[in-house]
Formats: structure tokens, C-alpha cells, sequence
């Protein structure tokens, strides 16, 4: 609450001291009279090239008076007199049609009109757009088949720290509600902010003083119901979203004031059948047969709540024609209580079970058959109880001074943007044992027999069920906490002088500018555990008798009803009756990986770059664009701890009071520089007939979890090893792409249609390597001193992250929209639909599955697809929408660690409706996932051996927006 309330400080105190807290969403020059200039192309304004209107723009040529873009795109948008979700379409197509880049716009039509989930979901409306869901929602956004780590991200032109832990944003903390426009930027320009391989996206929150009256007030209300949270263990089926927005314009409308906030309660539901990995081994069954066996498999019911909080604070000052001083702070706040409830069947291979009447997949690996221990081996069909919460917070803020004089424009902006994620992540396993309670307890004799059935449930039945959900039997054998921490900080400065060439034949303008960003990431590990996995370690403490008030006995129902009931369990309640408190620390002496994998990493950018306007005549027809250079140069350093042994290392003092001197500080990294040249060319063919062609290499800096310095050691044979799976010494992601498209545009901007292809040679793909006799002094990594010999150990091996062959990426992408395509009262009928079909030429090898088997690039779906059809008649609009894609490759699937999993073809539909009872008071109305879509993964390239079917359910909405 503390920080919720300095948001709003920040703006009523920037208000009353000098009025330059606003949001830079803003066109440089608002028609403050009426306060309802269209903005300027969301290319300029989301990156923020100098805006101008439409009469600075304008100039006398020889050849007659020009009109600007962002004259000819204001005055497009003023003509627009739709409503609903046929405004928000046409405002879209006016926006790609002036934009130099090839682009692709959400506006506030179609977002606040009726919020989807997330700004996740509004994108995955556009060509090329995809999503992966994350516990039902739409997270980590895919475009042009590349993942979340090639895409930038920025807010009102600033670039975004994350809360995932690596580069890519979670675009699910960002409600829909506070964003104006959002828009994905395909080809690159030299004003962009590098880190677009996959492409950009910039979102926008509103200017106050483009509010259609001098004091406005939007409040919307609406409750959900979850069709499958009835099933779940600690899931409700009932929640909300609230939301209300004030934009107000004084003194003569010089002054916007805006504030925002919208929260959102619901429950989180998921219910999934997990099939586990195989560890790539081949192995003789009892009958003869060689097989590769897996890890296990797990059922399980995630429950729980989610409560997402977003707060906008906005004052825009515009004293004068010329000036503009504005800022702006965002803040959104999510915490995700997530539980899980189930089984365990481990483990199957590595000799701990024996293994009768097996099913074979196609490819010699196990999926089904019974399998079975004695008690002796390390196999239980475990009890488990997981606590996955996760609270995640994202503020953005910054201060923002645009000055336009005659042909002259510029543009400052300062900003401080910080991220943080800490999931709690607890593992909570039980057993039966015989002799619980005296101090030697013995695991029992156990079986499981079981079926996949790919990507449908598979069948899992045990010998005695009712052993399960006996007190008597079951123990605690491990209770551990393995919390994940990581705080994202930057603080940046940009800014722009442009100025407009009314006289040349060939340029309408030159700008120049400077970015610095300083970025700091910290990634902090602690652990806590009682007990061991089966009960093995006796030493770390003997298995734990469970009270009645620690345990509730649940079964399936559903889908997954027939499945054995299980032992909803309270873990912490357990430890609590028998006097024992988990105190998760850094430990340097059971678990030093809590410390190697806890560091910091420094990145330093500092670009320049220099951008002509292009506006010519070329064979009679109208030829604009840019063409331009972006010198980006980076440095990046990591700091962190390198296990060196022997004594050799400092002092260092864990959480639990242990000193170890095994240990020394590191620091690791590099600089790089890179020239980055760009051209975005649009040849007009006719008024509604455009060609794009654009060019430019990019760069997307390095996974910055990856660049962790921190590793631990081994020796064997004389040889130093190393291990750790990071290094600062990676390169970033490089790549040359090519645009190439065609734009018809119907009248009145009622409809587009359009074609284009691409194509990416990307360098480079961040890989884990071994690699032998490695010369760790040539990287910075102390060797340390052999005591028998008195010499440093010899170079071993060096598990780490290298920079593997890159691949080209190509593809093809269709959109066509219309409305207004029908007479009388289906006049408000439209239609959207896109189409991109994607190819690569990577390729990843897996054992996951058994055999090697090759997957595609993660995040690459050949075909994605959406299509919504909308109809606007007076006070009515609905909307039915369906996003397809085709199969795909993430390290998303959750198992014990995450995997690398191939994700099933899936469409969801949804639907949208609302009816304005008068000019205040409006009905919603929404479901989502219509056709409870489930998601479901299998390993490798072999559909039978499954990994994870998981179903979220529907989800409903039922509320009213009011409106002064």
C-alpha cells in the first residue's frame, strides 16, 4: 500500500510543484481547443521520434504543397464517426497506413471497449501475433515465430524491465484497461530502441488532454465465474475486475491531469495429467525388449487466487504552441497464490523400479505398463503438495519535454523503471511408511499400473489406493523451500533533435539523437529443507506423522474423475505440529548452488543514431520512408561467486552461520559495439495501393539470466572442472532481416488488405555446452592451486552457455479486414482475419522423449491465424473471436525443473457483447475460452509420449461501465 500511495503522490505533488508529471502517450502538438487531434503515428510516438501536426508539417515544394504523414493520418482519424469495435478497426488501418515502418496497432477501441485479460490478448489479434498461456493466460508473446528473449519491449517509449526473471516481459501485468495503443512494430528504424529481433512492441497509456470533454470519468465493474474452479482443491469459482479512470483539462486546456486503477481477483485454476521425461537411456526390460524408460508422472490440481492491482498517474503541462512538458508513473502489482495437490510416480528408470507388461511408443519409450518397488529402491507414488505464489510488481516512470520551433524539434526524456519477482516455490512430498514414529521407518512396498494416451488423459490406477489417504501410513518426507528472487532496475535517458527539410526534393527531414540505459539485474537463491525424497537421508530428519487438521482427503471429478484420491496437504502445518519453522537461506555448505546461482549483472548501453525522413517523387508516384544508422554500444559484467576449493577462496558466511573459504568473488564480461543501418521505403502505387520494402540488421542482447557469472567446481584426474550453465562472455543476438509487402485500403478507411514476406538470418542461438580443456585463464576464471603438485589444477571441462550456429527464419504473412460491406442495419457488421505461415531452417535435438529427436526454434508456430467476426447497431456491439496455433517448441512445461516440450496445435475462442442502456450506463458481457481449451505438450517429436494436458476452464464476466 505504501508504494500504491507514492503513485498518486507523484503526480498531485508534480502538479502542484511544476506540472510535469504526464504520460509521454501524447502527440507533440495537441489542438488544445477542442483537445481531440488524432495523436501522431504510433512508430513515432511509442519510440518518440519528434511529433508534429499537421500544419507544421505541411510545406511548399516546387512541385505543389506536401502533406505530412501525420496530416494526412490526423485528418484520416477526424473523419471516423464509427463507434465500438468498427472504430477501433478503422483507427488501426489508419495508423498502419501512415506508419514508415511495417507495423501493426491495438487501440483503446478495441482494448478498453471491452478489456480482454491482459494486453496479451488484444495482441494475439494481430498477424503473426501469438501467445503462450501460462496457467490459462496469455504471458509471453511469440512474433514471427521467435520467443519473448528476441522481442523489446517498451511503455510510452521506455524500455520495460521484467518480472520473469529473464528478458522477456509477462504481459499479463499489464492490464488492459490502463493501455491507450499498443503497437508491434515488424521492420526496424534507427530512432527504435535495439533489442527487436522478433520485433517491437511499444504500449501506450492516454494523454489527458486528448480527452473528448474537460472532465471525464470511466468506472467499470463486472464479476467472473470459472467454469472448472469447482473441481480444484483451494480454487473459488467467483472473482472481479474494477477499474476506473479520471482525465480532467484546465487552465484553458494547457493542464491534463489523469489517474487510472484496475484490479483484478480471480481464482486460479488449472487441472493437469503430467507425463515426465526420459533420461535418454536405453535399457533391456525383463521380457527382452529394449526401451527408454521415463522419470514418472504426476496428478495434479493447482488452485488458489490471483489479485492484480495497476495504477496510472498522468499531468500533462502545454503552456505554449511549442512546448510541452509531461511525465508519467505506472505501477502494477500482481500476486499469483498458487497451490498444488496430487501424486508423484517416481522414479521409473535409473534401476529404482521394476517394470511389467510395458507399452511401447513408436520409438522404443515406455507409456505405459505397471511398474512397482520393494521399498528398497528410491520409487513412491509421493504425495505432493506444492506452493507456487508468486507476487511480481512493475513500476515505470519518467519526465518528458518536447520544444517544436519553426523546423526545428526536440525531444528529452529521463525514466526509472524497476521490476521484482519472488515465487516462494515449496515442494512438499509424503510416503507410506511401515514404523512411522519410531527411528526406523521404511518405505513401502508400492505399484503403479498406468496408460497415456498422448494428448488426452491417460489412465493411472494403484495396487492399494486406500494407502493414500491413510494417517496411519503416511509421513512427511521432505518439506522444502526453494524461494526464486530477482529485481530488474534501469535507469535511462534519451533524446532527439530533428529537423524538417521543407525544400529538398528528396528528404522531409534529419534527426539525430542519443539513448543511455543503465540496467542492473539481481538474482538471489535461498533454500530450506527438512527430510529427504523417500526418506533416504535419516540424517536431515525421519519421516513426520501427519495431524487430522494438516490433511484433507480430495478426489477428481470431471475430466479426471476415476483418478486415486489423494491427501490434500498442509505442509508448513505439519512442520508446526512438531515444533520445526522453515527458514529459507543462502546455504554455502549443504546447498551451495543457492549461492552460485545468485549474482548481479551490469549493462551499460549508449547508442546514437542518425535518421533521414524520405519524401520523393519516383516515376510519377509518391516514394517516403527513412533510411538511417543506430551505433549501439554495450557492456555487460557480471559479479558473482566461483567455487574454488582448497581453502583458496574468502571468508564467506551464509544465512545458517557457516563460513566456507572454498569460495571467491568474480567478476566476469565484456563490451561490444555493433553498426546497426536500417531503411524503411513505402512506394505509393496509387491513393489506396501501397508496396513496403525495409531492411536492417538488429541485435537482442543476450537472456540476461544467462549471463550470470557464478559457478561451481569439481576435480577429477588432475583437471579443474566447472560448472553453471551461464557466462557474461556471451554475444548478443544478431541478425539481417528484409521486409517485403503489399497494402490495399478500401474507402473511408472501412477495410485493408495485405501481404508481405520476411525474412531473418539470424547468427546465432544461445545454447549449453561442455566444453573440454578449456582455457579458463583466457576467460577470466582462476585455476587454483593443486596441492600436490603446487601448480594449478590443468584446464578441464566448462559447462556453460556459448553462442551455437544460427539459422534463417522466413515466412508469410496475410491480413484482410472490412466493414460497412453490408446495407441497412448489418452495415455494422466487420470481419478481421490474419494469417502467417513461418518456417525455420533450426533445429534443437532432445532426448526428452527416449531416442534423439529433433525440435523446431522455441516459440516457432508454422501456422498461426485469427478471426473475429464484430457487429456494432446503435447501442448493441458483439464479438466472436478464434487465435490458432499450430504446434511449437518452450522450456515452459513444468515438471520437477522446466523441459523442453513440443506444444500441441490449440484455438480459443471467445466472445464478447454489450449494450448501452443510456449515454452513462452500459451491460458487458464476456467469456473466454469458450471451448475450454486445454493445453497439452508431448516430448520430442513423438505426440504418444505426453507431457502435460492441462484445463483451465471458462471463464465469464458479467458487469456495467458507467461513463460522465
Amino acid at each position: 500500500m505504501i508504494l500504491k500511495r507514492n503513485v498518486m503522490a507523484l503526480a498531485l505533488a508534480s502538479a502542484g510543484l511544476c506540472f510535469t508529471v504526464g504520460i509521454h502517450a501524447a502527440p507533440a502538438d495537441t489542438d488544445n481547443a477542442t483537445g481531440s487531434t488524432a495523436p501522431a503515428p504510433a512508430g513515432q510516438d511509442a519510440q518518440t521520434t519528434t511529433q508534429q501536426t499537421a500544419d507544421k508539417k505541411a510545406a511548399d515544394k516546387s512541385s505543389g504543397e506536401k502533406t505530412s504523414k501525420e496530416a494526412q493520418l490526423a485528418k484520416s482519424l477526424s473523419t471516423i464517426t464509427v463507434t465500438g469495435y468498427n472504430q477501433g478497426m478503422e483507427k488501426s488501418i489508419d495508423y498502419q497506413r501512415y506508419a514508415d515502418t511495417i507495423q501493426n496497432v491495438i487501440t483503446s477501441a478495441d482494448i478498453g471497449g471491452l478489456p480482454d485479460q491482459s494486453i496479451a490478448d488484444a495482441l494475439t489479434r494481430l498477424p503473426g501475433i501469438s501467445a503462450e498461456r501460462i496457467a490459462g493466460q496469455a504471458s509471453q508473446i511469440n512474433i514471427r515465430g521467435l520467443s519473448g528473449n528476441f522481442i523489446q519491449t517498451t511503455l510510452n517509449g521506455r524500455e520495460q524491465p521484467s518480472t520473469s526473471g529473464s528478458n522477456y516481459i509477462q504481459f499479463d501485468q499489464y492490464p488492459s484497461e490502463l493501455i491507450n495503443m499498443a503497437t508491434v512494430y515488424k521492420s526496424s528504424q534507427a530512432s527504435l530502441i535495439t533489442g527487436g529481433v522478433g520485433g517491437t512492441i511499444g504500449m501506450q497509456t492516454a494523454n489527458p488532454l486528448d480527452a473528448p470533454k474537460a472532465q471525464n470519468l470511466n468506472v467499470d465493474a463486472r464479476g467472473s465465474y470459472n467454469s472448472r474452479a469447482g473441481d480444484v482443491a483451494g480454487a473459488h469459482s467467483n472473482g472481479y475486475r474494477l477499474s476506473a479512470a479520471y482525465q480532467g483539462k484546465f487552465l484553458d486546456n494547457t493542464l491534463g491531469v489523469g489517474l487510472g486503477v484496475a484490479q483484478m481477483y480471480q481464482p486460479h485454476v488449472a487441472e493437469q495429467f503430467v507425463g515426465e521425461a526420459s533420461d535418454g537411456n536405453q535399457v533391456t526390460l525383463a521380457d527382452g525388449r529394449k526401451a527408454y524408460l521415463t522419470q514418472g508422472l504426476q496428478l495434479q490440481q493447482n488452485g488458489g487466487t490471483e489479485r492484480r492491482t495497476g495504477e496510472v498517474a498522468t499531468v500533462v503541462w502545454k503552456p505554449t504552441d511549442e512546448l510541452q512538458i509531461s511525465g508519467d508513473a505506472f505501477y502494477s502489482k500482481f500476486q499469483n497464490n498458487s497451490f498444488g495437490y496430487g501424486f508423484r510416480t517416481q522414479n521409473i528408470y535409473g534401476s529404482n523400479a521394476q517394470v511389467s507388461n510395458a507399452v511401447l511408443g513408436p520409438f522404443g519409450t515406455l507409456t505405459g505398463g505397471t511398474v512397482s518397488g520393494n521399498g528398497t529402491t528410491q520409487f513412491s507414488n509421493e504425495t505432493t503438495a506444492d506452493n507456487y505464489s508468486t507476487k511480481t510488481s512493475v513500476f515505470s516512470s519518467g519526465i518528458n519535454a518536447k520544444w517544436n520551433h519553426d523546423r526545428w524539434h526536440i525531444d528529452a526524456d529521463v525514466s526509472l523503471s524497476r521490476a521484482s519477482s519472488n515465487e516462494i516455490n515449496v515442494d512438499t512430498t509424503a510416503d507410506p511408511y511401515t514404523g512411522l514414529g519410531t527411528a526406523t521407518p521404511q518405505l513401502m512396498a508400492q505399484s503403479a499400473t498406468y496408460q497415456l494416451r498422448g494428448r488426452q488423459i491417460g489412465s493411472v490406477s494403484y495396487a492399494n489406493p486406500g494407502l493414500y489417504t491413510n494417517l496411519a501410513n503416511m509421513g512427511l518426507s521432505r518439506y522444502g523451500v526453494y524461494p526464486y528472487i530477482y529485481h530488474d532496475k534501469m535507469k535511462a535517458f534519451r533524446t532527439s533533435v530533428k529537423y524538417d527539410l521543407p525544400n529538398s526534393s528528396w528528404l522531409s527531414a534529419l534527426e539525430a539523437g542519443v539513448y543511455m540505459n543503465n540496467h542492473t539485474y539481481n538474482a538471489d537463491r535461498e533454500v530450506y529443507v527438512y527430510g529427504s525424497e523417500w526418506g533416504t537421508d535419516k540424517t536431515n530428519g525421519l519421516p513426520l506423522s501427519i495431524p487430522s487438521s494438516a490433511a484433507k482427503v480430495t478426489c477428481w471429478k470431471g475430466n479426471f474423475s476415476g483418478l486415486p484420491c489423494f491427501l490434500q496437504l498442509n505442509g508448513s502445518a505439519i512442520l508446526a505440529a512438531h515444533g520445526i519453522t522453515a527458514n529459507p537461506v543462502k546455504d554455502i555448505h549443504n546447498n551451495s548452488w543457492s549461492m552460485i546461482q545468485s549474482g548481479q549483472v551490469d549493462e551499460k548501453t549508449r547508442d546514437l543514431f542518425f535518421m533521414a525522413d524520405i519524401d520523393a517523387q519516383v516515376f510519377g508516384h509518391e516514394l517516403t520512408g527513412n533510411a538511417g544508422v543506430r551505433y549501439s554500444h554495450q557492456s555487460q559484467y557480471s559479479h558473482g561467486l566461483q567455487q574454488v576449493g582448497n581453502g583458496a577462496g574468502v571468508p564467506i558466511t551464509d544465512g545458517n552461520g557457516y563460513t566456507s573459504t572454498d569460495y571467491a568473488p568474480l567478476t566476469v564480461g565484456k563490451t561490444y559495439s555493433d553498426w546497426l543501418p536500417s531503411m524503411n521505403l513505402v512506394y505509393h502505387v496509387t491513393d489506396d495501393d501501397q508496396v513496403r520494402f525495409s531492411a536492417a540488421k538488429v541485435l537482442a542482447r543476450p537472456p540476461i539470466n544467462q549471463m550470470l557469472a557464478g559457478s561451481g567446481s569439481w576435480v577429477s584426474s588432475g583437471q579443474y572442472n566447472v560448472w553453471g550453465g551461464t557466462s557474461p562472455l556471451l554475444d548478443p543476438l544478431r541478425a539481417t532481416q528484409y521486409d517485403l509487402g503489399y497494402e490495399h485500403y478500401f474507402d473511408d478507411s472501412t477495410g485493408a488488405i495485405s501481404a508481405g514476406v520476411f525474412y531473418k538470418k539470424i547468427k546465432s542461438f544461445i545454447q549449453n555446452v561442455t566444453l573440454h580443456n578449456f582455457n579458463f585463464a583466457s576467460a577470466g576464471i582462476t585455476v587454483p592451486t593443486d596441492p600436490t603438485t603446487g601448480k594449478p589444477y590443468l584446464n578441464g571441462d566448462y559447462q556453460t552457455a556459448y553462442n551455437a550456429k544460427g539459422g534463417e527464419v522466413r515466412g508469410l504473412e496475410l491480413s484482410f479486414s472490412k466493414n460497412g460491406f453490408l446495407p441497412g442495419m448489418w452495415k455494422g457488421l466487420g470481419v478481421q482475419g490474419n494469417f502467417a505461415l513461418t518456417s525455420s531452417t533450426v533445429s534443437n535435438p532432445t532426448t526428452l522423449g527416449g531416442p534423439t529427436s529433433y525440435i523446431g526454434l522455441p516459440g516457432l508456430s508454422k501456422r498461426v491465424a485469427s478471426l473475429a467476426v464484430f457487429y456494432d447497431n446503435g447501442p448493441f456491439s458483439a464479438r466472436i473471436s478464434g487465435n490458432y496455433r499450430s504446434k511449437f517448441a518452450s522450456d515452459t512445461q513444468m515438471s520437477v525443473t522446466n523441459q523442453m516440450v513440443t506444444f500441441a496445435a490449440e484455438t480459443v475462442y471467445d466472445f464478447q457483447a454489450s449494450y448501452e442502456i443510456s449515454k452513462q450506463w452500459k451491460v458487458v458481457y464476456q467469456m473466454l475460452n469458450i471451448n475450454d481449451q486445454p493445453t497439452r505438450t508431448y516430448f520430442g517429436s513423438d505426440p504418444s509420449q505426453t507431457g502435460t494436458i492441462q484445463y483451465f476452464g471458462r471463464t465469464s464476466y458479467l458487469g456495467v461501465e458507467f461513463k460522465l
